[in-house]
């Protein structure tokens, strides 16, 4: 008698909270992406005609990089488990989790790498960098140093990949930390930046959880409304090189056809 033992995925289930119907909302317009209230209609309609190709099955990439101690494993562990420990230890090198989604019905995975601030560790991290999606800069909004670092960090990040493939965000930490004239003062500074830098910009805390779902799904979701669109766009070109071929071949045909009858009529 054999018994069937079901198959192991090899990604973990997506959680219930993780379901996105809708784009959510940026959260300034002044620094946004783009400010459209709803997914592109190109990938609404490849996710109803089940036309996404292999996003589905991808992995993408997201690292976190910014100043030692402005909060980025916080950032993410209040996103991934809820939590928020007071008792910090820096992270040595890199570390990453990894986060499912259901997106217009579609799963859709980011891999999160939460890397080193420490200058020491810095050559570790960079070899991580390579092969980013999306990369978010952190900085403390009550820190001026770690804001000024934002381009340096920006640049060492773009190192290692095509800074045209890549959205970037740029997010203030420790929000609950700061009075609302000191915000208020380092917001317009931070929105100047994100929209020199083509930065989405965002500010959090992870202490009390402000905006941090709402940050992490707007990134899952512009992360995959272009990895659809890329599928979209190549299954375009590969479809019009087949119609290309095609008819090369046909003419092709053709043409030694009426040779081969010229041929029989000599």
């Amino acid at each position: 008698m054999s018994v069937r033992v079901p198959a192991m995925s090899v990604l973990p289930p997506i959680r219930k909270d993780r379901v996105i119907a809708r784009l959510p909302q940026c959260f300034r317009k002044e620094a946004a992406l783009h400010t459209k209230e709803d997914f592109n209609n190109k990938v609404k309609t490849a996710c109803q005609e089940q036309r996404t190709g292999t996003v589905g099955f991808k992995i993408s990439k997201v690292i976190v990089v910014g100043d030692l101690a402005v909060g980025k494993t916080c950032l993410i562990n209040r996103f991934c488990k809820d939590v928020f420990d007071k008792n910090y230890k820096a992270t040595i090198g890199v570390d990453f989790e990894m986060e499912r989604f259901e997106v217009l019905g579609v799963p859709f995975s980011l891999q999160l790498w939460d890397t080193a601030g420490q200058e020491r560790f810095k050559c570790i991290a960079s070899t991580y960098y390579r092969g980013a999606q999306v990369v978010i800069i952190a900085f403390d909004v009550n820190d001026i140093g770690s804001f000024s670092h934002v381009r340096q960090w920006l640049e060492d990040s773009l190192k290692e990949n095509d800074p045209t493939a890549v959205q970037l965000f740029l997010v203030g930490t420790k929000k609950d930390l700061s009075s609302p004239a000191q915000y208020s003062q380092m917001e317009q500074e931070a929105l100047k930046l994100a929209q020199e830098l083509s930065a989405e910009y965002w500010a959090v805390s992870s202490l009390t959880g402000e905006n941090v779902n709402e940050f992490f799904f707007r990134v899952a979701s512009l992360a995959f409304e272009t990895s659809v669109l890329a599928e979209l766009e190549k299954s375009g070109s590969r479809q019009i090189g087949e119609v290309v071929r095609i008819s090369s071949n046909s003419s092709n045909l053709n043409r030694s056809s009426k040779k081969k009858q010229s041929n029989c009529c000599q």
